[in-house]
């Protein structure tokens, strides 16, 4: 039997060297190599990665355009998180916390950064008018969806996830912590979703596309998979809810954005290349 581990009077960091985060994880902020960022041609520069964090922005962007926000045209730039990118000094100077997504909007007087997705996924939905309520007591239901999302992803993904799936050891203590709060926050959305079409009503919006990166995904494509595990079948609102937002054009393109390609670049100029991307 393992002895019980005693935490120390002062924390000190160990590199870890088994963990497969072991090159990227540290306790520390701030750059650890120069790099520009790169820039293209539209006013909207995001460097991202088609993590769930990373969907969420790429859906909305794309749900903008396919409404007809012209102005939504972006560059999408590859973050390769696992290769340490969001460290690069670039990054950090529109990121200090060193996660995706980020974004630089060009079109302000001068370049307005914003990172965490649900900020961005805000700013862009004010800055277009659209997928936000503008009045109450609409806009309040929405905006407090959005927050649940940003404050259970954390047991979702650096929770459950690392545990279940990135952890070097199986340890049933935190595996079954956070697989029954996961299991909790699934009946949230399930006895919410049981008489509404979308999280906040009839109408889909920004809090719906966040939800569904991580919660819709992981019922229907299994995050870490868990889906026996979490018997996430059982959660039948939440699969409606969840199927007919992935089945979206823009969702689907909006999934297809920032994945790594031979080249490590992820480039997104205009609708019309997602498009063809999406029919091969």
């Amino acid at each position: 039997m393992n002895k019980p581990y005693i935490p120390p009077k002062v924390w000190q960091w160990e590199k870890e060297t088994h963990s497969r985060f072991a090159n990227i994880n540290r306790p520390i902020a701030g750059a650890t190599h120069d790099k520009e960022l790169p820039v293209g041609r539209h006013p909207l520069q995001l460097y991202s990665l088609a993590t769930p964090n990373g969907v969420k922005v790429t859906v909305l962007l794309e749900e903008l355009l396919a409404m007809g926000k012209k102005d939504a045209e972006y560059d999408a730039w590859l973050i390769n998180i696992g290769d340490g990118d969001q460290f690069s000094s670039g990054f950090v100077d529109i990121n200090p916390n060193s996660k995706i997504p980020a974004l630089v909007d060009h079109s302000t007087a001068s370049p307005t950064r914003v990172f965490e997705s649900g900020a961005i996924m805000l700013y862009l939905a004010e800055k277009f008018e659209a997928f936000v309520p503008l009045q109450e007591p609409g806009r309040a239901e929405c905006l407090s969806w959005l927050f649940w999302q940003i404050g259970s992803a954390p047991y979702l993904g650096g929770g459950f996830g690392h545990f279940y799936a990135y952890a070097p050891e199986k340890w049933e203590y935190p595996i079954n912590r956070f697989a029954m709060e996961i299991k909790r926050q699934l009946d949230v959305l399930d006895r919410n979703l049981a008489s509404r079409q979308f999280l906040c009503g009839d109408d889909y919006n920004i809090a719906d596309m966040a939800v569904y990166s991580w919660y819709g995904q992981l019922v229907l494509t299994g995050l870490y998979e868990s889906k026996e595990f979490l018997d996430v079948a059982s959660y039948r609102h939440v699969n409606r809810w969840a199927t007919e937002i992935h089945n979206r054009p823009a969702v689907r393109r909006g999934r297809k954005v920032n994945r790594a390609s031979k080249s490590g670049l992820a480039e997104r100029h205009d609708a019309s290349e997602l498009d063809a991307l999406e029919k091969n």
